[in-house]
């Protein structure tokens, strides 16, 4: 038996079929709508509520959320710095396959470091990737606590939460912001229908 280092002695096999085919079958162009933000910030309400309009639409989209990927995909991964680079770089190259596949991906995750977000779009094609900051403050995402997990940080029971002990970094060039207007966050309908009128725009809902 011989030691073979990572990514030795493999080849890139070609296929007859490919992404420009898969775009023509479905009537749509593939991309990545990667939403980040706070936990309690909205991403998975959007990307369920996105979803639906798109399928509402006749467009195959598929959701990629970070918790129910933590069961499956990445369940060996915990939330130190370099397991959460890991994660976010697992869910980059599933994402990248849903798009290549012609799919509309809805990445949903915190993914609260910059340089990990970044290395997901250096991935995909100019433009396919789209960044959608939910961009909400830190005391509605607290006040909200669906999982009751902002509790359990401020406690000391969970260590390396993001927003409390754990940096949060924004991003500085996203595609799509989403936030309150006058105090009142949008409803998740409008917040889906900002992101489904950028991608109409940039014409990935049509061949």
């Amino acid at each position: 038996m011989s030691a073979v280092g990572k990514s030795a002695n493999i080849f890139w096999q070609e296929c007859p079929v490919g992404k420009l085919d898969r775009q023509k079958l479905l009537k749509q162009r593939g991309c990545v709508v990667w939403i980040t933000g706070l936990s309690g910030s909205g991403k998975s309400t959007l990307a369920c509520t996105l979803g639906r309009e798109l399928h509402s639409r006749g467009k195959l989209a598929y959701v990629l959320d970070g918790d129910n990927l933590r069961h499956g995909l990445n369940k060996d991964l915990g939330f130190s710095a370099e397991d959460r680079a890991e994660n976010i770089r697992r869910v980059g190259e599933v994402a990248k396959l849903f798009a290549d596949a012609g799919l509309i991906c809805i990445a949903s995750l915190i993914s609260p470091y910059r340089k990990d977000r970044d290395s997901c779009r250096s991935i995909l094609p100019d433009l396919s990737f789209i960044e959608v900051f939910m961009n909400m403050p830190l005391d509605l995402c607290e006040a909200r606590d669906p999982k009751g997990l902002y509790k359990l940080a401020r406690a000391g029971k969970i260590k390396g939460f993001t927003g409390i002990d754990d940096p949060y970094e924004p991003p500085l060039n996203c595609e799509i912001e989403i936030q309150q207007e006058n105090g009142v966050c949008p409803s998740p309908c409008a917040m889906a229908g900002q992101v489904v009128g950028y991608l109409e725009d940039k014409g990935f809902l049509q061949e």
